[in-house]
């Protein structure tokens, strides 16, 4: 009996936080960053373009413990991204305001990672 209230303590708390760090998102800065980096030039929310949607990076990333920092990477680093029809380009690098400002990557792969 103990145990498992123990383990449903841990349980809640662990929701908690998971749902903290979601809600914690600044969408409307996410998608004004993603804007102002012509994101949406190849991937959309809820489709795809020359990218992936976002939901269809959710999905890949969803539940690995190291998905933010593929993704921030990703966007930081000018790592090559792979095309459909099979060619590969360097992926833009996400510029901020002031430059170089992590909060505001993080938020936008957050952002990404939670639709």
């Amino acid at each position: 009996m103990k145990i498992n209230l123990i383990t449903a303590t841990l349980a809640s708390v662990v929701l908690m936080s998971a749902t903290a760090s979601f809600a914690a998102v600044d969408a409307e800065a996410a998608k004004n960053l993603a804007k102002q980096n012509n994101c949406f030039k190849c991937h959309a929310v809820d489709k795809d373009k020359d990218g992936p949607s976002y939901k269809k990076v959710a999905e890949k990333f969803k539940g690995k413990a190291d998905a933010e920092a593929k993704l921030v990477n990703h966007i930081t680093s000018g790592e090559k991204a792979k095309f459909a029809d099979g060619h590969e380009e360097e992926h833009k690098i996400v510029k901020t305001s002031p430059p170089k400002d992590m909060e505001q990557v993080k938020n936008l792969v957050q952002w990404i990672l939670a639709q």
